[in-house]
């Protein structure tokens, strides 16, 4: 199946061992990455038993240290735009670092010292890692025996499934319900013909005054779950699908009461562990405990639904991401195998990601857990609508700070200073790190949310990796385009790794002085997170399970339109992130699908085929648009 299987050997480090019995406090978890990936010698293939430190195994770490490495970066980027040949730009830098590597070898020769070699080598910039990493596996059975034990659970889950009738009732399990994935699961699933329920697992909500932060109180799970299902828009007989209890899944058992668990025991027949960090620039131990940990509670929580007497579980679903394959330089990331990739991680999601992966791998092929891995690629809003309940990260955070820094200049004073200054701004502010050639694969929030619910009722889905991406992924020079004719901002690309290690640190000290350390944090953020994934190079997600197996439409999703559709709802609906009340946003969207519609019946047409004006004005007719009230 090309997972990482082969027989498994953690690492503990010391600092992260559980506490003896004769200590208190609770037990520490291991964190450590050595218990996932060893480093090995590349020239004997020997482990090499030195600790393993999470920086180490991100892209930054092995490129961006030296001027020589960042400058070859940027020259293949250009020359891949002028001869449109990335293949052989490619062996041409392989080429120049083999000349490196045999210029430091004949310096050493001349020497008499073999010291030389190394120091010409970081002098000329040459890749010389005598270490590789790869990840440990994760049983002693053979390739063979793995298939076959997956097509046991497989069959397992068909014969379970085929015991709960022809018109199958499902009780499911959902973690990350709150989440912008986790709400689009709900309204799919409350049309859903074989959902009969949905119990949320959810923490008590403080709520706090926005400006002077004092609790005004706490809601409990079940208010909680009251007010995100009327915010979705639904009610009535739909709503009574839907209990939301109190948990956390960075607890065992998600801190569940016994009674509550008990009755669980003898439902459920799915969990969909959802929940998990998204941010691109978390720290590794928020994005660990969050992606790794939470991941070991849910597959611990669902063996033991599985295990229970008289349980009718069928599966248990992780919603990993595609990214779990980092930086392969346009290679083909394959849904069914899982290698430590050769350029590394971009982020610390990515790594835990991938980490949370083979905790799965190992609940699957070791303690016969029925488990379904989904990968999405970088999830956007509705197809149709660009509606994403409010969400202000990933993607939507450069549409929202290009708006907004145009809405800036646009309402700037007659001072010449404050228009110099504003000017300054917007130019810095417009700013897009990003080769033309680099591909963004963008996924529909619906188009992920439909494999989700589809895998629940796909028994061959059960040990098998699934991508729900996209096979028209959108350039970076489309992204800027398509920005200009919506927020009619014109966005310049520049080139990420100058910018990564260049511009931006000019950038913030400049706007720093000018007093603006808050646009300076936001610009140094969104290039920390976008730069790396607008570099040429990216990994080409293998897609086709998500077809053959779960039986989603051959058609997947248009990525350009659906983009288009971010950028309007953005715009029009959000106010590029200004409008954060949830009731506010809910109220607006639903208002906002209503008028799109009328617009598409009434014209025939799909909306995201429009111009922006075109659009701007139908919406116009039947919204106003500052006060996003029904006209």
């Amino acid at each position: 199946m090309g997972r990482a299987g082969g027989r498994t050997r953690p690492r503990q480090s010391e600092r992260a061992r559980a506490k003896g019995p004769s200590q208190r406090g609770p037990v520490v978890p291991d964190t450590s990455p050595s218990r996932y990936i060893v480093k090995v010698d590349r020239a004997t293939g020997a482990e090499l038993p030195d600790e393993i430190e999470p920086g180490e195994l991100l892209v930054h770490a092995h490129r961006d240290h030296h001027p020589v490495e960042i400058a070859a970066q940027y020259l293949a980027s250009r020359l891949i735009e002028v001869t449109g040949n990335e293949a052989l730009v490619k062996r041409g830098l392989r080429a120049v670092d083999r000349l490196g590597g045999r210029l430091a070898r004949t310096a050493a020769e001349i020497s008499g010292d073999p010291a030389d070699e190394r120091r010409v080598k970081q002098l000329l910039g040459v890749s010389a890692r005598d270490f590789a990493f790869r990840f440990r596996e994760t049983s002693h059975l053979t390739e063979k025996e793995v298939k076959a034990r997956i097509r046991s659970l497989q069959k397992d889950a068909r014969s379970r499934l085929a015991a709960l009738g022809r018109r199958p009732r499902l009780r499911i399990l959902l973690t990350g319900a709150t989440g912008f994935l986790g709400k689009e699961i709900l309204v799919q699933a409350a049309s859903h013909p074989h959902v009969d329920e949905v119990v949320a697992v959810v923490r008590p909500e403080t709520i706090r005054d926005r400006r002077t932060k004092r609790v005004l109180g706490v809601l409990s799970p079940r208010q909680r779950g009251a007010r995100l299902l009327k915010r979705v828009g639904i009610r009535g007989k739909d709503a009574r699908k839907f209990r939301f209890v109190k948990g956390d899944i960075e607890q065992p058992g998600f801190a569940i009461s016994s009674t509550e668990l008990t009755r669980l025991k003898r439902s459920l027949t799915h969990v969909v562990h959802c929940a998990a960090s998204v941010s691109f620039d978390d720290t590794y131990e928020s994005s660990f405990r969050a992606n790794v940990l939470g991941c070991r509670n849910a597959l611990a929580f669902s063996a033991a639904i599985q295990a229970a007497r008289g349980s009718r579980f069928v599966a248990h679903v992780a919603i990993e991401t595609s990214y779990i394959h980092g930086r392969r330089k346009r290679s083909i990331a394959q849904e069914d195998a899982l290698v430590f990739p050769r350029h590394f991680y971009n982020n610390y999601y990515e790594l835990t990601k991938a980490m949370a992966s083979i905790e799965t791998d190992r609940a699957l092929v070791q303690d016969g857990l029925r488990v379904t891995q989904l990968l999405p690629s970088i999830v956007i809003g509705h197809s149709r609508t660009g509606n994403n309940r409010g969400d202000t990260k990933v993607v939507n955070a450069p549409i929202n700070a290009f708006g907004r820094a145009k809405e800036a200049m646009d309402s700037l004073g007659e001072e010449w200073q404050d228009r110099a200054r504003g000017w300054l701004v917007g130019l810095i502010a417009t700013t897009f790190p990003a080769d033309r050639s680099a591909e963004l694969n963008l996924v529909p929030v619906d188009r992920v949310a439909a494999g989700i619910l589809a895998s629940l009722v796909s028994p061959e889905a059960i040990g098998v990796r699934i991508h729900l991406a996209t096979d028209n992924r959108i350039r970076s020079e489309e992204v800027v385009r398509i920005t200009r004719e919506e927020l009619g901002v014109n966005v310049r690309m520049a080139d990420p790794t100058l910018t990564r290690n260049l511009t931006l640190p000019v950038v913030k000290a400049v706007l720093e002085s000018m007093g603006e350390a808050r646009l300076a944090n936001v610009l140094e953020k969104l290039g920390t997170i976008f730069g790396v994934y607008g570099e040429w190079g990216q990994p080409i997600h293998d897609v086709g399970n998500d077809v053959r197996i779960l039986g989603l439409p051959i058609r997947r999703p248009d990525t350009g339109a659906a983009f288009r559709m971010l950028c309007r709802h953005n715009r029009y609906v959000q106010a590029y992130g200004q409008v954060r009340d949830p009731d506010e946003i809910a109220r607006r969207e639903h208002l906002w699908e209503e008028a799109i519609d009328e617009v598409e019946f009434e014209s025939g047409r799909q909306v995201p085929s429009m111009r922006a004006a075109e659009f701007r004005q139908l919406m116009a007719d039947r919204i106003e648009l500052r006060s996003f009230r029904a006209r």
